[in-house]
């Protein structure tokens, strides 16, 4: 049953209320697409495009990313999601999950009579509590050798073993401040290949191979140059080339960029990364000086190969410095080397600052992208673990907020205290799907929880999906990171009072300049 089949047998919907209920519909619509993955005995979804192309994952955010979607409120909710990931890296499940619970919880509010103004003054309140009781129910980290973060890592790596044992290793490389940069994401220094090792090494990779066979394949006690541009002579334009004096500066332009690419040489540089494409002058006098040089470089691998061998980065312009000036950009690493098989350069033992990398193996192609973001999930929840602390998990912490947050709906005057009890609702709806999804019945166990959260007051207290019974999450070692936590309550509350404030839906006039212009109330309104 759909929510306005809800409003009343065969009742007339208000007009009014429309643009609401189908908003609503839109919502439990992306809700359902994820429900089903989340918690330890969540499944898969197979994502299938028209050419036959085939994902299979339990990652929220890549199945919401990845639907087919049009309806305008859907892609409010994969929005949330996807800034969800992006901040905090993992919790987008839980997020959709609480964002369609509040607006459906909302809209039944709504047809009970209650003022939409009465109900998303409750639900911001409500939020405002859930996430000032998150911040107290937080534990925190000991040190980076705690072994609460490999259980975290196991919960957010869906169990694999090996992905977890990487991550922990990764971290406690890094160290815990390094960690706690706010420019600096674990999540980054992870790879996935087909026919690799797992493996954890200090050093970085460039996904690229040298330039050609010619250049050596490995280089000891380097000394490295990276240029954030091409290594190409700056050019001339063809109007300036057609005149005598354009065409004498192009002949000098090419002799002064030989001559830099002979300086190079000369500095006795032996690893040249470059951001875009080499000349082929330049390929060979740095070929036959037995350089090793790698073009068309990430953005992302030039940055973690200037931090960790310590260069700086300079432009093809800057070349043209003395040598004393140019000493000052080089980088020093004890070994660049080519893996020929997985066909990248590693970059090991730099002077500057120390860098980790996460190499996930994968057996075949299908599986690297999966291994890929499960290994993201876990580094990612970690980090957030080691800067933000944990709290119980498995749905037990939303259970205690529900509940604490019920108390304050006496704090609330008048209607808006329903909306109190839509965030209250909401909160218990991954524990709830939780469950389900381990084949027991939800509002069975949710009331197990509650009862014994309550006689034992303890926010730890939840559900073991293997037995069914009321078990201690932290004796469990089923952990969330704090992060996690408030960004997904709070994203759910923003999005969910973005939707419950739209009263009406009008179709936008065609771009095109056709005149073709749609009219107000639910006319139009795209599919989901």
């Amino acid at each position: 049953m759909n929510l306005k089949q809800a409003a009343g047998s065969g009742a007339e919907v208000d007009e009014r209320l429309a643009a609401l209920i189908t908003n609503a519909n839109a919502v439990r619509a992306i809700t359902a697409a994820v429900e089903g993955t989340i918690g330890p005995k969540g499944l898969d979804t197979m994502l299938v495009d028209r050419f036959g192309e085939v994902i299979i994952t339990n990652d929220g955010v890549t199945i919401l990313d990845k639907m087919d979607v049009n309806h305008p409120a859907a892609k409010m909710l994969i929005n949330t999601a996807k800034a969800q990931q992006a901040e905090v890296g993992d919790g987008t499940t839980t997020a959709t999950i609480m964002a369609g619970g509040l607006v459906a919880e909302g809209v039944n509010q709504v047809l009970r009579g209650v003022p939409v103004a009465r109900v998303i003054e409750g639900v911001k309140y409500g939020i405002g509590q859930a996430l000032e009781q998150v911040k107290i129910s937080c534990r925190h980290v000991s040190d980076i050798n705690d072994p609460i973060l490999r259980n975290i890592a196991m919960i957010a790596g869906r169990e694999h073993q090996d992905i977890a044992d990487l991550v922990v290793e990764a971290a406690r490389l890094i160290g815990v401040e390094k960690l706690a940069e706010s420019n600096f994401k674990l999540a980054e220094i992870i790879t996935a290949q087909e026919g690799a090792a797992n493996e954890v090494f200090l050093g970085v990779i460039v996904d690229k191979e040298r330039m050609n066979k010619e250049m050596p394949e490995v280089v000891q006690n380097t000394r490295v140059l990276l240029i954030d541009d091409a290594l190409e002579p700056e050019e001339i334009g063809d109007e300036a080339l057609s005149t005598e004096a354009g065409f004498k500066r192009y002949i000098e332009l090419q002799n002064e960029f030989k001559e830099n690419a002979k300086k190079i040489v000369a500095l006795g540089v032996n690893v040249v990364l470059v951001d875009r494409g080499v000349h082929s002058d330049a390929e060979e006098i740095l070929s036959d000086a037995g350089i090793l040089v790698v073009q068309r470089v990430a953005a992302k691998d030039l940055r973690r190969a200037a931090e960790h061998t310590g260069a700086r980065m300079i432009k093809r312009t800057g070349l043209k410095k003395e040598a004393v000036d140019l000493e000052k950009y080089l980088g020093f690493a004890d070994k660049v080397y080519e893996d020929e098989k997985l066909e990248h350069v590693r970059i090991l033992g730099g002077k500057g600052k120390p860098m980790a990398t996460i190499l996930v193996g994968a057996a075949t192609e299908e599986v690297v992208g999966e291994r890929m973001r499960i290994a993201k999930d876990a580094a990612s929840s970690v980090q957030a673990a080691v800067k933000g602390g944990y709290v119980p998990g498995g749905g037990s912490i939303e259970i205690a907020l529900a509940r604490k947050v019920e108390k304050s709906r006496e704090n609330l005057k008048g209607m808006a205290a329903y909306g109190v009890d839509c965030v209250v609702n909401a909160l218990k709806r991954p524990l709830s799907q939780i469950v389900e999804n381990a084949g027991f019945n939800p509002l069975e166990k949710v009331e197990e929880v509650v009862a014994a959260q309550v006689t034992e007051q303890a926010d730890y207290l939840g559900i073991d999906c293997d037995t069914g019974v009321v078990t201690n999450m932290l004796a469990l070692g089923v952990v969330d990171p704090v992060p996690v936590k408030l960004h997904a309550i709070k994203a759910a509350g923003e999005v969910a009072v973005a939707i419950l404030r739209i009263d009406t839906i009008i179709k936008k006039k065609e771009d095109a300049g056709n005149g073709a212009q749609g009219s107000a109330g639910n006319a139009g309104i795209p599919d989901f």
